[in-house]
């Protein structure tokens, strides 16, 4: 099988010490001493947990983020898509990401998602991330009044950004869900024009072509992070070193022999484990998606509590037809 991807090895070359390496980027003029280091490894898409009620559970955290630190994952990005941050007043964002970076004391570094379709609200949260001690920030794009450029999306993103002028900067890429699909090479090119601790992008869109292009001309100034758990050996295929998950809260040890596997040129073993992945992904689709993807970590001992609507939570019955399915793909052994 590894024949053919004669040149696996080669790609992957970087993941080495693939867990935990943290690596300096090569900086320009206008970057900063104090930016984040690089990456490499497992990011946890980060829940947001909540009581029968709806508000949020801040005590979960702690727990969470232990498990999440033992299982060698390389950090937190806290208030994306997974952390239902769309759907959370700013006050609970708020809440969520101070109680995430309090649980884990610097150990790994913490991305707090800021964006928000006011920009005033942005900006506050951009703010009270940096203040409370975020190593950096990304920022979707507006999604009910969408930029009809890439010029005027930088320029909104520019402002966020200005609201933590020594916060690094992330672009969150997620065209299927918020309708900004624009190139995104041409973001590349210039964000950092206009935002200058702009540091690189969460990359979930579908494309991986796309992500390989932006890896190929983008990646020795920018860390690009992968964003599509099920697609994590196309990823790796395409030059990633670093990615963001919801399923790698789950099943991190899985993930992490995945990049483990495709490091050491063994296609095929990376593959077989990656079909597990694939298939976790299917059964949690069949059941909405996050909502199953949130209730499952009752199965690990670490309750996270509802989704908010319109996300739609399993029911007693669906969550037992859910348990009994994730069982039956043996899932069960990698907690």
């Amino acid at each position: 099988m590894e024949g053919l991807f004669p040149c696996a090895a080669r790609v992957v070359a970087v993941l080495s010490g693939v867990c935990t390496t943290r690596s300096e980027p090569k900086t320009t003029n206008n970057q900063e001493s104090k930016m984040m280091k690089q990456i490499k490894g497992l990011v946890a898409a980060a829940f947001s947990p909540m009581k029968a009620d709806g508000s949020i559970d801040t005590k979960v955290i702690a727990p969470v983020t232990e498990r999440l630190v033992s299982n060698a994952v390389a950090g937190l990005y806290v208030c994306g898509s997974t952390g239902e941050g769309p759907l959370l007043s700013c006050d609970e964002r708020k809440q969520v990401a101070e109680a995430y970076i309090e649980a884990a004391q610097r150990r790994i570094p913490i991305i707090v998602h800021v964006g928000h379709d006011s920009l005033p609200e942005a900006q506050s949260l951009a703010r009270h991330a940096a203040q409370v001690g975020a190593d950096a920030i990304a920022a979707v794009g507006p999604c009910y009044f969408k930029p009809l450029t890439v010029d005027i999306l930088i320029e909104f993103l520019a402002q966020i950004a200005q609201a933590a002028p020594e916060t690094d900067f992330y672009y969150y890429h997620v065209p299927q869900l918020n309708g900004n699909s624009f190139d995104i090479t041409e973001l590349f090119e210039k964000a950092p024009l206009a935002i200058p601790t702009f540091r690189g992008v969460k990359y979930s869109a579908l494309a991986v072509h796309k992500f390989q292009e932006c890896k190929e001309r983008f990646g020795g100034q920018f860390q690009i992070f992968f964003g599509c758990d099920e697609m994590l050996t196309s990823g790796l295929a395409a030059g990633a070193d670093v990615a963001i998950g919801s399923t790698y809260n789950l099943v991190p040890r899985l993930y992490r022999q995945v990049m483990e596997a495709f490091a050491a040129g063994d296609v095929a073993a990376a593959r077989a484990l990656q079909s597990l992945s694939v298939h976790l992904v299917s059964v949690c689709y069949r059941y909405r998606g996050l909502p199953a993807i949130k209730a499952m970590m009752r199965l690990i001992g670490h309750d996270c509590g509802p989704v908010r609507l319109p996300l739609k939570a399993l029911s007693a019955d669906e969550f037992k037809r859910f348990a009994a399915d994730i069982e039956a793909l043996g899932v069960c052994d990698w907690f």
